[in-house]
């Protein structure tokens, strides 16, 4: 038993160390074995009403306590040998964690990036493009502010799901995912603390969302967490198809993508280009971006946030995005060097 303990270390930090072809990742495993085990996995999970990343996360607690507990009962045990079958104990549980999350979500950190499925040019990533884009995306959120704001304007996840397709087939994915009922997890208080707001369970592949989302907040962070199950486990990626799965949906959808994308430009811009944007912007979505800020100061405790986002760039490093929590800005490079055809349909490499 101890030989497969080893093994089973030595087979994970090998996996960890040892670099895989992309092109082999990209077919085999992202357009063959995980799209299947995607829709499985997830259409499970979906029929059960709690997450069961939460059940996951309870048993392993409760099995480490109650070994740990077990091995300081033991008269024969001194402390010293009880802290190294501990260590020992923890360092194969997570070799077993750790290729579970590579077979089951993981690897998809290795695909080829999307810029080179996309008519990309970063090139066009310049001052003049933010500006024009800006532009577009103050015009569509103040048109859409009151459609979105509408009594009747709640999101529903289930009419989403078809925009979220029609999302993935402009990108040319061939296998759709199955979208994952947003749930509340027993972490939400962390959430909530550490400014988190969604998760991809990546065990079995559902979408946790943060319980103190503001409505107009919801569908964006919903489509991002999608696209990390179809498969675009960078973060940038991840948004820029929830971007596109949101203007694809319903008005309030459409509000959701187009504020995001504003408030992520808007940090890029120049001074100049600044005053003109945000002179243009309505006061409904001025308003809607100040509520978001009071969520944040008044819910977020900074010194847990910044714990937390600081072990989430290593875990990205670990996983070969080099740019870290860094990838989540990428997105508006990823927008602006995009070529879109009418309608904001991206515009593929052939």
């Amino acid at each position: 038993m101890r030989s497969v303990r080893v093994a089973v270390v030595a087979g994970a930090a090998g996996l960890a160390l040892v670099p895989l072809p992309r092109s082999l990742v990209e077919r085999w495993y992202a357009n063959g074995f995980y799209p299947r085990v995607q829709a499985l996995v997830t259409g499970a999970s979906n029929a059960v009403p709690i997450a069961l990343f939460d059940i996951l996360v309870a048993v392993a607690l409760v099995w480490y306590g109650w070994r740990f507990a077990a091995d300081a009962a033991a008269r024969s045990s001194r402390w010293g040998g009880v802290v190294l079958r501990a260590v020992w104990r923890l360092l194969v549980a997570g070799a077993v964690l750790y290729v579970a999350f590579l077979v089951c979500w993981g690897l998809n950190y290795r695909r080829a990036p999307l810029a080179d499925r996309l008519a990309f040019d970063a090139n066009q990533a310049t001052g003049p493009r933010a500006r024009e884009v800006a532009l577009a995306a103050v015009d569509e959120v103040n048109t859409l502010y009151g459609a979105a704001h509408a009594a009747d304007a709640a999101f529903s996840p289930a009419a989403f799901a078809q925009a979220f397709a029609a999302a993935e087939r402009d990108l040319g994915v061939q296998r759709a995912a199955v979208p994952a009922w947003p749930k509340r997890s027993i972490l939400d208080p962390y959430f909530r603390v550490a400014g988190i707001d969604g998760m991809t369970d990546p065990y079995f592949l559902e979408t946790l969302v943060a319980s103190n989302l503001l409505p107009f907040e919801r569908p964006f962070v919903v489509a991002h967490e999608w696209g990390h199950l179809a498969g675009f486990a960078d973060e940038s990626e991840a948004s820029f198809v929830g971007w596109l799965a949101c203007l694809h949906g319903a008005r309030e959808a459409q509000y959701s993508g187009w504020l995001v994308l504003y408030n992520d430009i808007a940090a890029d811009l120049g001074r100049a280009d600044l005053r003109e944007v945000t002179a243009r912007l309505a006061p409904g979505p001025r308003d809607d971006l100040r509520a978001v800020a009071a969520r944040i100061r008044s819910q977020v405790s900074p010194v847990v946030s910044a714990g937390s986002w600081r072990v989430y760039d290593r875990y990205l490093k670990a996983n070969r995005v080099e740019s870290g929590t860094r990838s989540y800005g990428e997105f508006v490079r990823l927008v602006l060097g995009e070529t879109f055809d009418p309608g904001w349909k991206p515009k593929l490499r052939r």
